[in-house]
């Protein structure tokens, strides 16, 4: 299984941000722009809980069987690959999220004079901040997960010449 690369998420964010942005100036310009939900960053936190539950849920299994204590209970190594992807996937989706909510957020700043735009501003703040919570938990959880690599394997994964 391949680590998800942080460019990868930042790309994400800042397409999504970008194309939020002007989305959302384009809309205003035509219409009335949609509201941010308020429930958007009390999901996105949620999932950002459970991914740093899970992550040290893991962790301690993984750590009392590493020091082999009596009763330990181990761990799986396909539900541990499930908790990565579930991690990798919730990663890029609150990338995307996040970028999509930042870049409607930026765009509401204009409109802070209008007492409903600026709670709607702080909605896409904490929505921003909430995604960036589902990212670093899940990129807690994939390094919990990480199987140490053998000190005599070449990590480039090419034989060396005889």
């Amino acid at each position: 299984m391949r680590e998800l690369r942080i460019r990868v998420l930042v790309g994400v964010f800042a397409v999504a941000a970008i194309l939020s942005w002007a989305g959302a100036r384009l809309w205003n310009s035509i219409g009335t722009l949609p509201s941010v939900p308020l429930a958007a960053p009390i999901v996105l936190a949620l999932i950002a809980v459970v991914l740093l539950s899970t992550a040290l849920s893991l962790r301690a299994r993984l750590r009392a069987q590493r020091e082999r204590r009596p009763g330990a209970k181990g761990v799986d190594p396909l539900m541990a690959a499930r908790a990565v992807v579930f991690g990798q996937a919730s990663a890029l989706v609150a990338a995307l999220v996040a970028g999509m909510y930042g870049g409607t957020g930026v765009f509401l700043l204009e409109l802070l004079d209008i007492p409903a735009r600026r709670d709607q501003s702080l909605y896409a703040g904490f929505s921003l901040l909430a995604g960036v919570g589902v990212i670093a938990a899940a990129l807690f959880l994939e390094r919990v997960c990480k199987l140490p690599e053998d000190d005599d394997q070449n990590p480039t994964g090419v034989e060396p010449a005889a």
